[in-house]
């Protein structure tokens, strides 16, 4: 228990917290006086923590919480209407004025299809025949795209994973740009980014930097010729012909087995 003084004639009483986890919470009632008043009244109370209390983690919003990987099937992600990482995939700027040439045969184009046809499937605020309802047939017109500032996150988180500096690319003979597995991509982003297609990769499938490599690169590791055996020191392929008596010539007396004398007269 303690007592605080708030100021002339009010004062605070804690009291300690009993509840089931509110370890180091406290009751604090405070109570005053009016001038000249001989009852004391009670002004509030209210459950506090105190300096080792057990406190739960400050609130985050869910937007910030919210990591890569964490839906599954079903979950919905909403985007915000000001959302900087897009914005407005038509604005209507190239739409020609109602009473330009263009705009005229467009109108008598769309007034000349067979109204029993499948007719477009235009938005609201769109016309017949207009660059809007094109871009709805052909299935172009989205709502919104990435804006230059949602171009760059998505490129500063690809190139952490899979760009220059990640020690797989340190270490890889060669960068993907030159690799027959890399599949480039459409848009500004090709630039600087394509998918990889080699299975064994690391980063099959994924989004990788140009500069990026790892040890799969299709000219990593060219076959070498087999080398040429060296010639033998011993040629054992050639017949080589040695005789079992020496030469007649060499003035050695040949072996007698039959008892005969030689030319010298010894038997």
């Amino acid at each position: 228990m303690a007592l605080v003084s708030e100021g002339d004639r009010v004062v605070t009483h804690y009291f300690e917290s009993k509840e089931p986890g509110y370890r180091g919470w406290r009751w604090a009632v405070t109570v005053a006086r009016a001038s000249r008043a001989k009852n004391v009244t009670l002004d509030e109370t209210v459950l506090l923590p105190g300096s080792d209390a057990l406190l739960a983690p400050e609130w985050v919003p869910w937007s910030e919480r919210l990591r890569p990987g964490d839906m599954g099937p079903g979950d919905l992600l909403p985007t915000e209407a000001e959302d900087p990482r897009l914005e407005p995939g038509w604005t209507g700027e190239d739409e020609p004025l109602p009473n330009s040439p263009v705009s005229e045969v467009s109108q008598e184009l769309a007034a000349l299809a067979d109204a029993e046809d499948a007719e477009l499937t235009t938005r609201p605020g769109t016309s017949r025949g207009s660059i809007a309802a094109v871009a709805d047939e052909l299935g172009t017109r989205r709502a919104r795209v990435l804006s230059r500032y949602g171009l760059r996150l998505a490129a500063d988180r690809w190139d952490e994973e899979f760009g220059a500096k990640t020690p797989m690319a340190q270490a890889a003979p060669a960068s993907c740009v030159t690799c027959a597995f890399l599949v480039p991509m459409a848009g500004s982003l090709k630039q600087a980014f394509g998918v990889c297609a080699n299975e064994f990769a690391p980063a099959d499938g994924r989004v990788v930097s140009l500069a990026y490599g790892c040890g799969g690169h299709s000219e990593a590791a060219v076959m070498p010729k087999p080398p040429k055996p060296a010639p033998h020191a011993l040629d054992t392929m050639r017949v080589d012909d040695y005789s079992l008596r020496p030469a007649d010539d060499s003035g050695s007396v040949p072996d007698r087995t039959d008892g005969s004398t030689d030319d010298l007269g010894h038997s």
